[in-house]
C-alpha cells in the first residue's frame, strides 16, 4: 500500500480488493464519528493539482486543470520587477516537469505554457 497526504487530503493505492478497502475504511470511520472520509475508487482521479491514472498497475500523472480554469497570469506589462515574470515562467515549467510522468505530457503542458505566456503579453 502506498499513501500520500497533504493536510487533510489523502491519496492511497493498494492491491487489496474493493471489498477489503471498503471494510478497512468503514472500520476506520467507526473509531471517531467526527471523521468524514470521502471514498473514490476509480482508474483515474484528481488529487490536488494532479490527475493520477492507473494503467494496468502503472501510475501516470499529469497536471489537473479545473473546468473553470482560465489562462490568465500576471501580465507582462504590469508594473512588477522583471524577476517576478521570470519566476512565473520558471515555476510553470518546474510544475510541469514534476507532475507530468511522460515526456509527451510535459511537451503538451510546455506548449500550453507558451500559449498562456503569449496571451498575457510575454515576449
Amino acid at each position: 500500500m502506498r499513501c500520500c497526504r497533504y493536510i487533510d487530503d489523502v491519496f492511497m493505492t493498494t492491491n487489496l480488493s474493493k471489498d477489503e478497502i471498503l471494510q478497512q475504511l468503514n472500520e476506520t470511520m467507526k473509531t471517531d464519528p467526527n471523521i468524514k472520509i470521502t471514498i473514490t475508487i476509480n482508474q483515474s482521479l484528481e488529487y490536488l493539482d494532479a490527475t493520477i491514472e492507473n494503467n494496468n498497475g502503472n501510475l501516470k500523472t499529469t497536471i489537473y486543470h479545473k473546468s473553470a480554469w482560465e489562462p490568465y497570469i500576471l501580465p507582462y506589462e504590469s508594473d512588477h520587477p522583471r524577476h517576478i515574470h521570470a519566476n512565473i515562467i520558471y515555476t510553470m515549467l518546474v510544475r510541469a516537469a514534476r507532475l507530468c510522468s511522460t515526456v509527451e505530457d510535459f511537451d503538451m503542458e510546455r506548449l500550453s505554457t507558451e500559449m498562456i505566456l503569449l496571451l498575457n503579453g510575454y515576449p
